[in-house]
């Protein structure tokens, strides 16, 4: 038992990054992809291609982080903002082809699930959970319960009729048109020109130059805006911000970000709620999605014995 890995796959908008994980968390393996982003069949034969490097005679069960909305009851995910996916059995496809036991979420929902199991949420009772990737993801975890339901967190409206959200979002305002990864590219390239991007931006708002630390420091403001309301529903004890952009500006988003909260926070979460950096970094997403893969494989094997 002790020998035991699961597979955790982090499906994002650029990259399908995957592993073999101890139930520590500690990733043995590693398989890493670009998403194609052309059709639903495209992307999935690159999953499984990425899953099938990593299978050993170690992996109990497979689990999946992914950018998409998934049925509570059902487990199918559908309509994917940054993803070509419109429905689809992800676990009925990969247990039918791999034999193994499976299991799906949301990938915001992943990650809170690994930094309170084992990372910057450890010890929390309620806990708040950002990505800032390509898009952006969340999750919750409620009085000490890791929430798998609907978490669409990056679609919080924070700009009454601002901007159009990015993908497939017909919305607008939304907090992942505003602080995501893609949402700083497209700052980059508005002030260093087309190719730029979000490692630019950050090089130069680390050298002091003013127009680059305004921009980081708008959108951590911003960020720190949508903190806020969440703050407000449910008080949680402490914020993690991570994915990668989120990683990446470290304290240059967080400082704004605070401040924000420090204003929209209802007393006593106006002072009362830490907000930090991911512990686990990039690997959160496949580090939670494999906690999943151990979670299918005890329940396989609880309904085999009962």
């Amino acid at each position: 038992m002790g020998t035991e890995r699961a597979i955790g796959v982090d499906v994002g908008g650029t990259s399908i990054r995957a592993g073999v994980v101890g139930r520590d968390g500690v990733v043995d393996r590693r398989a890493k992809r670009a998403t194609p982003l052309s059709s639903q069949d495209e992307m999935m034969a690159v999953l499984e291609e990425t899953i099938e490097e990593l299978l050993g005679d170690d992996v109990c069960g497979i689990g999946l982080g992914v950018p998409l909305i998934i049925d509570p009851i059902t487990r199918i995910a559908f309509h994917g903002t940054n993803l070509p996916v419109v429905e689809l059995d992800l676990v009925g496809r990969l247990r039918a082809r791999f034999g193994l036991p499976t299991a799906v979420d949301n990938d915001g929902n992943v990650a809170a699930l690994a930094e309170w199991a084992l990372g910057a949420g450890k010890g929390t009772r309620d806990l708040v959970v950002l990505t800032l990737g390509t898009g952006v993801g969340g999750g919750l975890v409620i009085a000490g319960r890791p929430y798998h339901g609907w978490a669409e967190i990056g679609h919080i409206v924070i700009d009454a009729d601002g901007p159009p959200c990015q993908g497939t979002c017909h919305g607008r305002g939304h907090l992942e048109g505003l602080v995501s990864g893609t949402a700083a590219d497209a700052v980059a390239e508005r002030l260093y020109g087309v190719g730029a991007d979000t490692r630019v931006l950050l090089e130069h708002a680390r050298s002091g130059e003013e127009a680059a630390r305004t921009e980081v420091e708008r959108i951590g403001h911003l960020l720190g805006i949508g903190i806020g309301s969440l703050v407000n529903l449910f008080f949680p004890d402490r914020v993690v911000v991570g994915g990668g952009f989120g990683i990446a500006a470290g304290e240059l988003l967080l400082e704004a970000a605070r401040s924000a909260v420090r204003r929209e926070g209802v007393h006593p979460a106006d002072r009362g709620v830490e907000i930090v950096n991911a512990a686990l970094g990039e690997e959160a997403g496949l580090i939670g999605a494999a906690l999943l893969g151990f979670e299918a494989a005890s329940t396989e094997t609880a309904g085999h014995t009962s």
